[in-house]
């Protein structure tokens, strides 16, 4: 059985039309069943429905064998234990910084919330700055608005959001995309089947 981990919302309508390249499909419709494990056309192949921020951990333990996350999540997971053969170029994205339109920066230790405290450290590390991270799980634009934080980390599609709750796009920490994770174990045991999937899915990535 080839178990492939996927998280409802954007990412699963991206890579759904990119599986059914390679002859995947779902038995039944992801986002209206209640089902967390569906069945697909290929009596071997399932998919499991789970949180984003927990397909890198489903993969790297082998509860799946292969994923799709973005790059934001593999960023703030850390990735060890994955292969990441391939970017889907789906659900594309900047990680930025943001904060109030036109607030000068604070003369102390700058406070800064977000839920990616992990790249927050590694950004703020490579600038030699010293920073206060709060970490949240959501509203990141409500965090300045109430003098709970400076500036937020987070994702930035349109920016629409942070322009209606007056904030602005500031610095870009990466350009995120979604990518395709292999558990390194499975790739060993399956790989000819594996890898074979891989190719199906580029030739699907490049011929959009």
């Amino acid at each position: 059985m080839l178990t492939i981990a996927l998280s409802k919302g954007r990412i699963l309508d991206d890579t759904l039309p990119l599986l059914a390249a390679a002859g995947i499909e779902p038995t039944e419709n992801p986002d209206k069943s209640r089902k967390l494990i569906i069945p697909t056309s290929q009596d071997d192949v399932r998919l499991l429905i789970v949180r984003a921020t927990d397909v890198p951990t489903y993969v790297e333990q082998g509860a799946a064998d292969l994923g799709v996350a973005g790059k934001d999540v593999l960023m703030e997971h850390g990735g060890q234990g994955l292969y990441e053969p391939l970017d889907l170029r789906i659900a594309r994205c900047k990680l930025m910084t943001a904060g109030k339109v036109g607030a000068a920066e604070p003369k102390g230790r700058l406070r800064v919330a977000t839920k990616f405290v992990n790249v927050a450290k590694r950004y703020y590390a490579e600038q030699g700055r010293q920073v206060e991270l709060i970490k949240l799980y959501g509203s990141m634009e409500l965090a300045p608005l109430v003098g709970l934080a400076d500036k937020i980390i987070d994702v930035v599609d349109t920016g629409n959001t942070l322009r209606a709750n007056g904030l602005e796009p500031q610095d870009i920490i990466a350009t995120i995309s979604s990518r395709l994770i292999v558990n390194k174990a499975s790739m060993k045991m399956q790989h000819e089947r594996i890898q074979s999937l891989i190719e199906t899915l580029r030739e699907a990535v490049e011929s959009r």
